[in-house]
């Protein structure tokens, strides 16, 4: 028999799921490692899928979404992130994770370079790969709150076959935010160098310092693929719902790729989301506030244990220091679990700059927060 496909298996796996499987196979343990919030999907947005189940919303839906719920994201985009968007420009997919992918493989070829942050989600590699694109990474400086460093960010988009950037802000693992002044160096760069724009924006309503900046205000929309979640800001991770916007000739392929790879979303859950969208926002507020409150909690049993590399401002993600601990991150994160009772991610996860930390998620509840805290801290003084 012929060997399997080598894209897929040589595609590394994200060290999440593997951290993450350990630990639900261990009794007791506190799961901070998965960016899982802890609330249940608010009521009025379970009341819309129901009523969209009895209407009929359980056939296939157009590739591009329902022009309902396109409508619906496209004025939420106009009037909350403050660039103009018609429905054409949207773009509905399973997930925000398909329209990364989308995106990627829309405006690169393989063998193009892919720009990536440093430390970043994990599954940007895994895009890069499957899509063929080469993923080169710059870093994030801890020591100005994890924002780029800009000349390693120049060097890279100067290369010979870079073609598109990632911009993830608010960024996961690192909580950190991206400002206007540091957006506007970030697509100067990108515009010299004729780079494609994907912004990953889904942890856009988690903000506790500053707000959050959309880069298609700062630059021409036109350069921008700008992709949206459900997940994060109303508790819709299982409902898989995501959304780009971009110029019509890009979210056109995109639609043509979606029926490619997943056909359409699901009805029932597009308006769903158009009833959280278009919704009373404060279910989001307060689960901002809940978040906002777990990283004060977290913060400062780090800060009095020495373990604090920079607080974040927004998502609900923390980075810790565990270099005192002496050993490979996936080790100490196997015996955090084993030994300790508390699951967190390996900051070699999301690329070498996050060699020596951990990342916490405060997407659990407080008493877990508190509790997981104090295990790490336990563990590394």
């Amino acid at each position: 028999m012929k060997s399997l496909g080598s894209l897929v298996s040589g595609m590394p796996r994200s060290g999440i799921r593997e951290i993450m499987d350990l630990a639900w196979a261990t009794p007791g343990v506190i799961h901070l490692e998965v960016g899982e919030p802890n609330f249940a999907t608010p009521d009025h947005i379970l009341e819309a899928a129901a009523k969209a189940a009895t209407d009929g919303y359980t056939k296939y839906a157009p590739n591009a979404g329902l022009p309902e719920v396109r409508e619906a994201f496209a004025a939420k985009v106009t009037s909350r992130n403050g660039f103009s968007a018609a429905p054409d420009n949207v773009v509905v997919t399973v997930g925000a994770i398909n329209a990364l992918l989308q995106a990627v493989m829309v405006v690169c070829d393989p063998g193009d370079g892919l720009l990536i942050p440093d430390p970043g989600w994990p599954n940007y590699e895994m895009i890069a790969t499957v899509a063929g694109v080469l993923p080169t990474r710059y870093p994030l400086n801890s020591s100005t709150g994890f924002t780029p460093d800009l000349d390693a960010l120049e060097a890279a988009a100067s290369g010979p076959r870079a073609k598109a950037l990632i911009m993830n802000t608010p960024g996961n693992p690192t909580g950190s935010i991206f400002d206007r002044t540091v957006q506007e160096q970030m697509l100067a760069i990108a515009e010299r160098n004729d780079l494609w724009v994907i912004s990953d924006e889904c942890y856009e309503d988690i903000v506790f310092d500053g707000s959050h900046v959309s880069p298609s205000t700062v630059i021409s929309p036109e350069r921008v693929i700008s992709v949206f979640s459900m997940s994060k800001s109303y508790a819709m991770t299982g409902w898989r719902v995501g959304y780009a916007v971009a110029s019509q000739d890009v979210t056109a392929m995109m639609a043509k790729l979606t029926e490619a790879l997943t056909a359409c979303v699901a009805g029932v859950a597009q308006k769903a989301a158009q009833a959280a969208v278009e919704g009373d926002q404060g279910c989001v507020s307060d689960m901002r506030d809940a978040y906002r409150r777990r990283r004060d909690l977290a913060a400062e049993r780090l800060d009095a244990a020495g373990l604090s590399v920079a607080r974040p401002r927004g998502a609900f993600y923390m980075m810790a220091d565990a270099s005192t601990a002496g050993q490979d991150g996936f080790d100490l994160c196997r015996r955090l679990v084993t030994e300790f009772g508390v699951a967190t991610v390996p900051g070699e996860s999301f690329g070498p700059t996050g060699a020596g930390l951990i990342r916490l998620s405060l997407a659990a509840a407080d008493d877990d927060v508190r509790t997981g805290v104090d295990r790490l801290v336990a563990a590394l003084t």
